[in-house]
């Protein structure tokens, strides 16, 4: 069964390109976007490692961690950082974790069988920091993510986790946005007396 929204993301504890990683001691209390790729060294993969490397600071400006996560062995991520490093300009500044024996691709419902039986298509997983799962995207292996699109959800979801307000369609950051609904009118006007 697929995970959903609202669960507790399963920990693990795994080798990745920065050391090991528990899971759930390294989130410590920040978000996280723990996203994976179907092979090392294939060419959309490296384009997205590559944007995201580009990109990690408006990630930890917003309290978020990333973490990528392939079934390929430690020795070939290691060797793709330098690829990466070579065709994209930028270092890998990330943990990739090695999940050669498909543990995390498993608890997390990465390996969709009748796409590839062997190989993670692209899943991308919003881990707020009390561990709960509050995002998950998937794309097929032949198409690269939007890493606008990720931000522009970890804003909207760290926004409405603050304030009682939703975000309507094609919402960006700054723009208005809708008094909750769950809200009855009383408490509308007393949490927004100003509307």
């Amino acid at each position: 069964m697929a995970l959903q929204l609202g669960e507790t993301a399963p920990n693990f504890t795994i080798e990745s390109t920065q050391g090991t990683v528990n899971f759930h001691q390294w989130l410590d209390d920040s978000w996280a976007v723990l996203f994976s790729h179907p092979a090392d060294f294939t060419p959309v993969c490296t384009t997205e490692l590559g944007a995201f490397a580009k990109r990690k600071n408006e990630f930890t400006q917003r309290g978020a961690k990333l973490v990528g996560v392939s079934v390929d062995p430690l020795s070939s991520h290691h060797d793709w950082a330098g690829d990466i490093e070579q065709t994209q300009g930028t270092a890998l500044n990330y943990p990739l974790l090695a999940d050669e024996d498909q543990v995390v691709a498993k608890l997390y419902g990465m390996i969709h069988p009748k796409a590839d039986p062997k190989l993670t298509v692209r899943t991308v997983f919003i881990i707020d920091s009390d561990k709960k799962i509050r995002l998950t995207l998937t794309y097929p292996p032949s198409t690269g993510r939007n890493v606008d699109e990720i931000l522009r959800v970890l804003d909207s979801l760290q926004l409405t986790d603050k304030h009682k307000v939703a975000t309507p369609v094609d919402w960006q950051n700054g723009d208005d946005v809708i008094i909750s609904p769950s809200l009855s009118n009383d408490d509308a006007r007393q949490h927004f007396p100003e509307g």
